[in-house]
């Protein structure tokens, strides 16, 4: 077939998939074209702005590292990211819900004991987290691998840092009866990072670049579905215009303040104001076994 027109040129592409061999690749290549030719026809998409797309996404690509995932930051930012975990983790009435992953994940973690200081130094007021991890029955789920990770009092998560020093974020296993509980910081609210590519979308579509205060939990068990998911500050005035589209009313913590000289959960009379926070993480059975050693599995996020 020659003489394409601006209508028949999409069947034409796809028509060269005839061959594919893998039926998946051949759905996603073909709907990805489809959509994408009818974009440009809905838009009247110019040669200019075209190039300028191309362009952007080069930048984007550049400022990626190992420590910075800018195309992580995109999706995100364009709903993409929270999108494809709500088509793939439907999950039933009263299961803590998934939400996005986001782009400071760090595989291996330091491991640490329930009961000790994730935080490591980061600066924050002080904040005592617990809770029990169990299945829809409401069965404990004896030591289930915790991740966890969150930034600092200034927004910055540890990796944004010059420094090597890992902080707000280890691994650690539930006890026997499910229960777990760590110190660390108070989360706070903190724009996504906006002096690369996403920064500039975001600022030429008149969009804040803020997120509310939330912990990152990432939980794995023999058995059962992975879990990724935040613990939101039901008190943070982002929580209706997430720049990630995160949020979920029922991933709201409560984050109780404490006055100094009261005394915190492990025993320790504190002499500045504290947080605890309290919630249970319920997860889903699933018939693929679960990496506890490494829950991230292949996952490629830093």
């Amino acid at each position: 077939m020659i003489n394409y027109d601006e209508i028949n040129i999409t069947d034409a592409v796809n028509a060269r998939l005839a061959d594919c061999q893998n039926p998946r690749l051949k759905q996603l290549v073909s709907g990805l074209t489809r959509h994408l030719h009818d974009f440009a026809r809905e838009v009247e998409l110019t040669e200019q702005e075209w190039e300028f797309a191309i362009q952007y996404l080069t930048e984007t690509g550049k400022i990626c590292s190992d420590k910075r995932q800018e195309f992580i930051l995109l999706s995100d930012v364009l709903g993409m990211s929270m999108l494809t975990v709500l088509l793939n983790n439907r999950k039933p009435q009263g299961a803590t819900e998934a939400t996005v992953f986001g782009p400071f994940h760090v595989e291996n973690a330091p491991w640490y004991d329930n009961g000790d200081d994730i935080g490591n130094g980061a600066a924050g007021q002080p904040c005592f987290a617990s809770g029990t991890v169990r299945n829809m029955d409401g069965v404990p789920i004896a030591h289930a691998v915790l991740d966890v990770w969150h930034s600092d009092e200034d927004g910055f998560y540890d990796v944004q840092y010059p420094s090597d020093k890992l902080a707000g974020r280890g691994r650690l296993r539930a006890d026997e009866n499910g229960n777990f509980h760590f110190r660390t910081i108070k989360p706070v609210a903190y724009p996504i990072p906006t002096d690369g590519p996403v920064g500039k979308l975001l600022q030429g579509t008149s969009r804040h670049p803020w997120r509310p205060a939330h912990i990152h939990f990432m939980v794995a068990a023999e058995g059962y579905s992975t879990l990724i998911t935040h613990v939101f500050d039901k008190t943070d005035p982002y929580l209706k215009s997430d720049a990630v589209f995160g949020v979920r009313s029922s991933l709201l913590g409560d984050y109780q303040y404490h006055e100094a000289g009261e005394i915190a959960p492990d025993g320790t009379i504190m002499d500045e104001p504290f947080y605890t926070m309290h919630y249970d993480l319920i997860m889903t059975e699933s018939m693929a076994p679960a990496n506890t050693a490494n829950p991230q599995g292949s996952t490629a996020a830093a």
